[in-house]
């Protein structure tokens, strides 16, 4: 502290003068500036972040998850405006270049943090999509529809069990790929043939949030004794079927509610399940349509999608008994193609579903 009560008169001027001219200018050098370390080094404790820098626009994006903030840099003490994700603007003092350096004002970076928590604070509260479960049919003793064909005098077996399963290790490596945040799951990752019960139980059993769902996906090929048939289809659980989704023991005390909460549950699920079958069947339409049939969207009461307490949907690939497209699903880049297929119809449901925060608005 500066004390000049005591001082004579010109060391009081001399104090007064000194105190002035550091409230004046201690707003300057209170303002730091960080170098492009300390900047990554602050706003990592948001997540993992990165910048694009563009110099020939003198522009930049700090990324941090699926949250953006792009800048501009300007001279030293300007401000101008800061776009979080492509949306909502923030008025900060901007970015600049300092011999050769660019430097970031501590104000500039301490705003787009607090942003960028608000953002996952966000996120974290929606409803989302946390698990995808993908079921591979058949599998071990269970080979599923077998057809031998024979090709250039060579006999070619054609099991649905190692069909199912390569499109849906694709599947898998793809939605691991493009969800990191998200538990994606194969009920069998090889030659083993888990139970019915199996199956639908390790989806069930997943734990989830308030404010996480989960989907299943069941793979597999077709069959008929109509050689000509083929083509791809979807099927959801039908509307008519009824069951209990509800865990009583959670309403012990008001039973008389359960009915009228497990109906508009069932309604919920019925109408997420459509909706992704729908996603699934127009991905493979637009990836396969030209050379495969559109079967269309079913209901069927399949033991797995009645059993999955959760969006769920079983996928016809096509029909090995038909020999033209038994050998195309024989080949690996078909199968390739089979499972982007898949992979842009779930893809678009997930994003769809979190936009919306489910699909109640929607009922």
């Amino acid at each position: 502290m500066i004390k000049y009560f005591d001082a004579p008169w010109r060391d009081k001027f001399l104090n007064i003068f000194l105190l002035f001219f550091i409230f004046a200018v201690s707003p300057v050098f209170a303002q730091n500036n960080l170098n492009l370390d300390q900047a990554l080094r602050s706003l990592g404790e948001t997540g993992e972040v990165q910048l694009r820098w563009d110099p020939f626009f003198a522009s930049g994006t700090f990324t941090v998850g699926q949250h953006q903030a792009a800048f501009v840099s300007g001279n030293e003490g300007e401000s101008g405006l800061v776009l979080l994700n492509y949306q909502d603007t923030l008025t900060l003092p901007l970015p600049f270049m300092e011999g050769g350096t660019l430097k970031f004002p501590e104000t500039f970076i301490d705003q787009v943090k607090i942003s960028f928590n608000r953002l996952i604070e966000e996120d974290n509260s929606r409803y989302r999509v946390a698990v995808i479960v993908v079921d591979p049919g058949h599998g071990g003793r269970d080979p599923g529809t077998v057809w031998t064909y024979t090709v250039n005098g060579t006999q070619q077996t054609i099991m649905e069990k190692d069909i199912v399963l390569k499109v849906s290790q694709m599947l898998h490596s793809s939605l691991r790929t493009a969800f990191p945040d998200k538990r994606v799951l194969l009920t069998r990752t090889g030659d083993t043939n888990p139970s019915l019960d199996e199956r639908v139980s390790m989806a069930n059993s997943v734990p989830l949030a308030d404010n996480e769902a989960a989907v299943y996906i069941s793979v597999h090929a077709n069959s008929s004794f109509n050689r000509t048939a083929q083509g791809f289809e979807v099927f959801y659980l039908s509307p008519s079927h009824r069951r209990n989704m509800i865990d009583r023991s959670l309403y012990a005390d008001t039973q008389e509610i359960i009915p009228i909460l497990n109906s508009m549950l069932e309604e919920r699920v019925t109408t997420e399940s459509i909706h992704l079958a729908n996603s699934i069947l127009r991905g493979m339409n637009d990836a396969i349509g030209d050379i495969s049939p559109n079967r269309g969207l079913k209901a069927h009461d399949w033991f797995v999608v009645r059993n999955a307490m959760m969006p769920s949907v079983l996928v016809e690939l096509g029909f090995l008994s038909n020999r033209e497209e038994a050998l195309r699903m024989s080949n690996d880049a078909y199968l390739k193609k089979l499972s982007d297929a898949l992979y842009k119809g779930i893809s678009d449901f997930v994003t769809f579903f979190e936009r919306s925060g489910g699909f109640t608005a929607l009922q």
